[in-house]
């Protein structure tokens, strides 16, 4: 027998035999939208088409992060620290998203980057990822609601933002009756508006350095915001504060491109992941390349980095957008309003996708028996029920912003997420890495996989190596913060994830006995669980060429575009 058919025989035993204890049967093409599994448990709906697919990779994740906290990185690291440093976790990112398509096209199941860790790498960090992704997102929904609120201040200060608060927490809750379709249609539209307002504030940006505009007296601005000028006293460096200020940019460029895995967890509901999932993988690199890298080098050429206005850049404080302060250097009426706007909708996006990320994430924990069996129960229209609804009243933590104490409280919630981002990337890149190990130990070759990372095991390697250095690079500026001494408070707000990621590991250990052991040998691999089907035939027609060294430039090509 060859390996393809002993690979269709070993999914039949596992369908007929272990489907019941493992999971849900295998799936092929865009089928019915709600299922109920062997057992009577529901899945969850396959509701989200091709268009909620791209949107979710291309503009799924800019808000907050991009648009108001990339201002404090700006007058900490300079331009040049801030255009490196987002290069670098944006080049991460590109590894690490081809990886977790691979991953998601074969195995398009629920909790999805943290089952591959349960199954490839080890059920204890797994289950660690698991729950640090949940928490993360669950105390981040507050945040953002309260930060929807923030932004209104542009307008109105005299309206107290519990208002606000309560205003959009109603709209999160009315989105949730539309289940999955009400998520991809909600990031639909607004990533539609955020793409365009991006695109134009980069052409917006190259008028402003050229001195076309006419309200603004700074005429032909050029490079000059990059280095002293003819001011020796100014603080204009590409470079600011050394070293210190270059590391302390990549906790910035880690929390604005948060959420950029998100395609690989929508997999589960998409109506034909096989289709829709490789193509949304590659529009990440025009995220990152265009409305990350290219607007962030328009910014720091428009807008300098001494301006003392961005001190405030945190949280959702639009008075400090950069920019919105770059709009407003140029002395254009009008458009710093308008720009607002678009930062109001792109903080209640990332919002949306808070309650989608966690609910899906906290669902998965409780199907493999990771959390409260209550969990894992699935409406007749596919909705994780009580997830949601535990999601929905964390969110009425915005209201702790009434008490006194509510900010101090919010830094530490936050503190919780400061550095999920890079452990959960890293943990994919590693889970790759370890499931071809054990996709080839068992005896299956790379042809029968139905979409190839293009980059291989290598970019894996890659982005797992630049995640290492970028919280080697954070821990460092938390210990040694930029003109302050050595303060535990300043480290574990920034750090605080990391030992809470080690204490749900030890726990699990614990719990479990020390598992599989260290880690998951290759023999020991679970392939089966969760595998769609997929026509041999299509896959060989579809099979695209070798590459060889020689062709790098035509593989890069076909990463990005095809």
């Amino acid at each position: 027998m060859d390996t393809k058919a002993a690979h269709t025989a070993d999914e039949k035993q596992f369908s007929s035999d272990d489907e019941k204890a493992m999971g849900p049967p295998a799936y092929s093409g865009a089928a019915a939208q709600v299922e109920v599994a062997p057992g009577g448990q529901r899945e969850l709906s396959r509701a989200l088409k091709g268009r909620h697919m791209q949107m979710i990779a291309i503009g799924g994740s800019i808000g907050a992060g991009l648009f108001v906290g990339s201002g404090g990185a700006l007058y900490t690291g300079g331009p040049g620290s801030l255009l490196v440093g987002f290069i670098i976790i944006g080049a991460m990112l590109l590894f690490t998203v081809q990886a977790l398509g691979e991953l998601a096209v074969l195995y398009p199941v629920n909790g999805a980057f943290y089952m591959y860790a349960v199954r490839f790498v080890d059920p204890a960090w797994g289950f660690a990822m698991g729950w640090e992704y949940t928490l993360s997102w669950l105390v981040i929904l507050p945040f953002e609601i309260t930060a929807a609120g923030i932004t209104i201040e542009f307008w109105r200060d005299d309206i107290n933002i519990g208002v606000w608060v309560a205003v959009f927490l109603t709209l999160l809750v009315l989105v949730q009756f539309f289940a999955v379709r009400g998520y991809g249609e909600v990031e639909f539209v607004l990533g539609i508006i955020k793409i365009i307002a991006v695109i134009g504030f980069i052409f917006l940006g190259v008028i402003i350095n050229c001195g076309g505009v006419p309200t603004d007296n700074r005429g032909y601005i050029g490079a000059s915001y990059w280095h002293k000028a003819n001011d020796p006293d100014s603080t204009r460096e590409a470079f600011k504060n050394g070293f210190k200020g270059f590391c302390s940019v990549f906790v910035t460029a880690a929390f604005a491109f948060a959420g950029t895995e998100l395609v690989g967890l929508a997999a589960a509901e998409a109506e034909d992941p096989r289709k829709t999932l490789p193509k949304a993988t590659k529009q990440v690199f025009w995220r990152i390349a265009v409305f990350y890298i290219l607007s962030l080098f328009i910014l720091g050429l428009i807008l300098p980095s001494d301006d003392e206005q961005l001190l405030g850049a945190s949280g959702a404080n639009t008075k400090a957008s950069p920019f919105v302060l770059a709009i407003k250097a140029a002395g254009i009426a009008g458009l710093p309003s308008l720009f607002n706007a678009v930062i109001t909708l792109s903080v209640i996006s990332v919002a949306n996708s808070a309650t989608f990320a966690s609910t899906r994430t906290l669902q998965a924990l409780a199907m493999n028996r990771m959390a409260p069996s209550i969990f894992k129960y699935v409406d007749p229209q596919g909705r994780p029920l009580w997830c949601i609804i535990l999601q929905l009243v964390f969110g009425l933590l915005a209201f702790i912003n009434e008490a006194d104490v509510g900010t101090k409280v919010f830094t530490w919630l936050l503190s919780l997420s400061a550095l999920n981002n890079l452990f959960v990337w890293a943990s994919i890149c590693l889970s790759h890495i370890r499931f071809r190990r054990g996709w080839a130990a068992q005896g299956h070759t790379l042809d029968e996989l139905p979409f190839k990372a293009e980059f291989g095991v290598i970019g894996s390697y890659i982005g797992f190596i630049l995640n290492v250095i970028a919280l080697l690079a954070t821990f460092y500026v938390s210990l040694f913060p930029i003109g302050k001494d050595p303060d535990p408070e300043t480290f574990f707000q920034t750090f605080l994830s990391a030992p809470i990621a080690i204490a749900l590991y030890a726990f699990w250990k614990v719990k479990t006995r020390g598992g599989p052991g260290l880690y998951v040998r290759s023999h020991q691999m679970d392939l089966l669980t969760g595998l769609r089907e997929f026509n041999p035939e299509i896959l060989d027609v579809e099979k695209k060429q070798k590459w060889g060294l020689r062709d790098m430039p035509a593989r890069l090509y076909h990463a990005i575009f095809i």
